[in-house]
């Protein structure tokens, strides 16, 4: 079984494990961040169907990141992650599935839902079983010890990169993700889709904020379609708005109570330098 070797450790996030414990408690105790620690679950309920979270490096955009994964553990463990993120690189294939093996982290590894990962692929015009386009992305793999930390070692990851971010290949990949949790004859309430994306990127802080205001508008309202205009038309520089789109098709068509910002903030508000940012949001989509 291939195991996935990390590619930013000791870039993006700590190196070392009781380093990288120490810098993920910092992020969910950050003043920008929930300010407290995750404790045991909270609730036997399941009351999210996915996440939008950003992916820079854990001094920038961890914060915002706790947000999500504190939600995440106040609800019913789920079983299987299905990570979807933006491939940066421009390898592999329009929508790149990982087929099988363990993913590490300096926490440990943590296994692929291989069985999950072909359906979606059987199921999909567009995704296909790759590993390469993985093997240099960032987008999912800091995710990864953030699951860890809160969900410790009792889950399965189904990663998942997009090259063709538009919307009809986001609506295909959210029909493959549901057909195959009915095929695999799993319950819905196991499953947790985390979309990763940052915002406006490398503008002053003033204009990130109003353009990204108009992102965050339209995931909140549930519109994918709106949101790839708005992204075309303002010119918005989202990484993610394929995996985003993929993750407001998935709760439509599972009739989702809506969805609630957790957190936004920009780089500047971390560093202090408002003149170049990035923009990160936290986005709760619910059952």
């Amino acid at each position: 079984m291939s195991v996935r070797r990390p590619a930013v450790s000791g870039q993006f996030y700590e190196s070392s494990s009781d380093a990288l414990v120490r810098q993920i408690e910092w992020c969910f105790l950050h003043n920008l961040g929930p300010q407290a620690i995750p404790k045991a679950e909270a609730s036997p309920e399941r009351v999210s169907l996915g996440f939008v979270v950003p992916h820079a490096g854990y001094m920038y955009s961890g914060p915002a990141a706790a947000h999500a994964y504190y939600a995440l553990s106040m609800e019913r463990k789920p079983k299987t992650i299905v990570l979807i993120g933006p491939n940066h690189t421009g390898v592999g294939p329009s929508v790149s599935v990982y087929p099988e093996g363990h993913w590490e982290t300096p926490l440990g590894r943590v296994p692929v839902d291989s069985e999950l990962a072909k359906l979606i692929v059987g199921s999909s015009r567009f995704a296909r079983l790759d590993t390469t386009a993985h093997e240099h992305e960032h987008s999912i793999e800091v995710q990864i010890p953030f699951l860890q930390y809160v969900l410790k070692h009792d889950f399965t990851i189904v990663p998942i990169t997009i090259l063709n971010q538009t919307p009809r290949v986001a609506e295909d990949l959210a029909k493959s993700i549901l057909s195959a949790i009915q095929l695999s004859k799993r319950d819905p309430q196991d499953v947790v889709v985390i979309a990763s994306s940052d915002l406006t990127h490398y503008e002053p802080h003033d204009i990130a904020y109003r353009k990204d205001k108009l992102v965050i508008e339209r995931i909140v309202q549930l519109d994918p379609d709106g949101l790839f205009r708005v992204v075309v038309e303002k010119d918005i520089s989202m990484c993610g708005p394929g995996s985003t789109m993929t993750l407001i098709y998935f709760a439509k068509a599972l009739n989702s109570g809506g969805a609630r910002l957790l957190k936004y903030f920009t780089s500047g508000d971390i560093t202090g330098e408002k003149s170049w940012v990035v923009g990160y949001a936290a986005i709760q989509v619910l059952r």
